[in-house]
């Protein structure tokens, strides 16, 4: 192997090296330039990096495998956990959901129950009220059952009802992870109404019971003036009741009364009574002689020891006198049972009226009778025509009440009569 001398190339030396290879006979030689050389070593060391590389992968590959395995597993995990979270998140929403949907539910229920308990009352209600109304037992509260505020209050709870089962309804569906995070539930917003409601329920009961308490204690003092007024005049409720009439004849089998600790339940009792009162009240007075029976008559004679007319000395006037014109109209002071009607002595053409437990009335000197005995006949009914007939000097009306025989002042039923027009309405 020999080397060629220098070459020079643009001016500079340039570095050749020249490979002889000798076979037999055979003599070859390659020219080495600088260029073919780089790019042999730029090979060898591509292919030695490349070969490193594969060794160290091949090396590496299970530690790495092995590290992508285990980091998929830790992710793997991580979502299984994340999984697992939200399944027990939506299982205490779906939980809370159906704890939330039983309470409202319940409170759906209690508020039901009091609705159909308020309308039930409405029911008892109304008669009472019509029965006192009839009676004129009005008091000064304002009446809450059956006026527009009670229809709008009824209205409000119906209402509220529905919003109530509206926002169960719409709970049932619910199934959001963000319910969870509101600030205000179903169930808050459903106990929220059912407060609201149950306080204006309860608002209107007690409304319900201050009416009816005012009204017993209305129908109360009205029978107690009746019964005092009565009691003046010598008779009592209780006296003249006893007999028994087709309008107080009651009965029936005994069961055991409802619960009378409810306080609807007795301030119903309490005004049942009262107008029971009243109407015993109103019914006795209305048999007794308390009318008048020529109104637009004034009194000429009273009743007590007078002089006689026709004999000039002291005597009783068994009742009272009224000027009357012949043909007057008189009317029955009471109702009752015609038990005298016509020619009677002194009397003249007189009526008679048994108005029970002893008490008659009679009215003499009539010109015309217009009754005949056995009729019944209520206050102010027509008996007869005023006139001069008997032992009378002019045309008047004698007028007399007695009880058990035995004549009683006129005065005192008339002034009675007065006053009690004033409760008979």
């Amino acid at each position: 192997m020999a080397e060629r001398p220098e070459n020079r190339v643009f001016g500079k030396r340039a570095q050749q090296h020249v490979v002889i290879l000798a076979s037999g006979d055979k003599i070859r030689h390659m020219t080495i330039r600088p260029w073919m050389a780089a790019v042999t070593f730029c090979f060898a060391g591509m292919f030695t990096v490349g070969y490193l590389a594969a060794t160290s992968y091949l090396v590496l590959r299970d530690d790495l495998i092995g590290a992508t395995m285990a980091r998929q597993a830790r992710m793997q995990h991580d979502y299984e956990d994340r999984i697992s979270a939200l399944r027990a998140q939506v299982d205490r929403v779906t939980s809370r959901q159906l704890l939330d949907q039983q309470v409202v539910e319940e409170k759906v229920e209690k508020l039901m129950q009091q609705q159909l308990a308020l309308s039930a009352r409405h029911g008892k209600l109304d008669a009472l009220l019509n029965r006192a109304e009839n009676a004129g037992a009005t008091g000064t509260a304002p009446l809450t059952d059956g006026t527009p505020v009670v229809d709008g209050r009824r209205a409000d709870a119906v209402g509220a009802i529905n919003a109530i089962m509206g926002a169960t309804g719409a709970q049932k569906k619910t199934t959001q992870l963000a319910y969870a995070a509101t600030n205000e539930s179903v169930a808050d917003r459903a106990d929220r109404l059912f407060s609201k409601v149950t306080l204006s329920l309860k608002d209107l009961e007690h409304e319900q019971i201050d009416r009816i308490q005012t009204l017993a204690a209305g129908a109360s003092e009205t029978a107690d003036a009746i019964q005092a007024i009565l009691r003046r005049t010598g008779f009592d409720v209780t006296e003249t009741a006893a007999g028994g009439d087709s309008e107080t004849a009651i009965g029936g089998p005994f069961v055991e009364p409802v619960d009378v600790t409810d306080p609807f339940e007795a301030s119903i009792n309490d005004l049942d009574v009262a107008l029971d009162r009243l109407d015993n009240a109103r019914r006795t007075a209305r048999k007794l002689p308390f009318g008048n029976p020529a109104p637009a008559s004034s009194i000429t004679s009273r009743f007590g020891n007078r002089t006689d007319p026709f004999l000039g000395r002291l005597a009783l006037h068994a009742g009272i006198d009224f000027r009357a014109r012949t043909g007057t109209e008189i009317g029955a002071t009471g109702a009752g049972t015609v038990v005298v009607a016509g020619r009677n002595g002194g009397y003249g053409n007189m009526v008679e009226i048994d108005h029970g437990n002893g008490l008659t009335t009679r009215y003499a000197h009539l010109s015309r009778v217009l009754v005949r005995v056995g009729d019944h006949v209520e206050a102010s009914t027509p008996i007869g025509l005023s006139g001069t007939t008997g032992r009378s000097t002019g045309p008047h009306l004698h007028y007399e009440v007695r009880r058990d025989g035995k004549a009683l002042d006129p005065m005192r039923f008339l002034t009675a009569g007065m006053k009690l027009t004033t409760y008979m309405d």
